[in-house]
């Protein structure tokens, strides 16, 4: 059996938000999917997983919410079923992020297509490629050159932004996360704070894999469920998650000697450190072992 896994966002206005809560959940339950559904008076915001059908008739009923009849969704496959529970929440944002006045629906930053921004790299043009993502899901990968943000949660990206050179304000960046919801958010924060030249790579890392593959791209994409990492064909890689402190860990850490299934880890061996990252399965065994199977 193989489990679609669907990720998606849109930024519309939503109302009556409780009765739309409900009923997600009902049919959410009846078709056996789960994963996580936020809603917001800005939009909608989803990673969830199931049958094929299921993943039909879901996006199916979510196109019917009026002003969503072009929502789009990322779609991947996997063996497993990643997510462990189904969640329909109301948020006061579909991505957190802390900042008021910040409105991607009325005020976006310019986008870039993923094709669009591999003709640039290959002609060796001129650009600043800012990771918006957080320290740990860039140490799974990311693109060749490119300058972290440096933070461990995305409501410190203004305080980092606040940081950086005042002469990148008037050099040409792409900001890039992994399905590009994050960017939706910092590229107008970057703008306002005085940055002439933003542009948002378009449906993120995971949009440029499917496009473009691995180009100017070095390692794989840390994804928010039990599969850790997928690699450029959006497939599940051998790379895992540190039980006790919830670090990614790619096949080199896994082989370490500080890593013990379920105690430790080398980000973690002798101290106490805990980022909160979604757990993974309870593997007693090496994962990449788990999918040689």
């Amino acid at each position: 059996m193989r489990f679609i896994n669907l990720a998606g966002y849109q930024f519309t206005p939503l109302e009556n938000l409780l009765p739309l809560q409900e009923e997600l959940k009902s049919l959410c339950s009846e078709l056996k999917m789960k994963g996580t559904i936020l809603l917001a008076e800005e939009g909608i915001n989803f990673f969830v997983a199931g049958t094929r059908e299921a993943a039909d008739e879901l996006m199916a009923r979510l196109r019917k919410i009026p002003g969503f009849a072009n929502l789009k969704a990322k779609e991947s496959e996997s063996k497993e079923q990643p997510f462990r529970r189904m969640f329909v929440k109301i948020k006061k944002e579909i991505i957190s992020f802390g900042v008021e006045g910040i409105d991607p629906l009325k005020a976006p930053s310019p986008r870039i297509a993923p094709k669009a921004l591999k003709e640039w790299l290959d002609e060796g043009k001129s650009v600043i490629l800012f990771d918006t993502r957080n320290d740990y899901e860039i140490k799974m990968g990311t693109f060749r050159g490119a300058v972290p943000a440096g933070i461990n949660h995305f409501r410190d990206f203004p305080e980092a932004v606040s940081k950086l050179p005042e002469h990148l304000k008037e050099e040409p960046i792409v900001t890039f996360c992994t399905g590009g919801i994050r960017c939706e958010k910092a590229g107008p924060f970057m703008e306002r704070e005085g940055f002439k030249k933003i542009f948002q790579l378009d449906g993120g890392i995971l949009d440029y894999f499917k496009e473009c593959g691995d180009a100017h791209y070095d390692g794989e994409c840390f994804v928010f469920d039990r599969r850790v990492g997928v690699d450029a064909s959006l497939q599940e890689t051998s790379s895992a998650m540190c039980f006790a402190c919830q670090m990614p860990l790619t096949f080199e850490d896994q082989r370490h000697p500080h890593y013990e299934i379920e105690k430790s880890c080398p980000h973690c061996f002798g101290r106490e450190k805990k980022i909160k990252i979604p757990k993974p399965r309870k593997n007693r065994k090496l994962k990449h072992e788990a999918l040689e199977k």
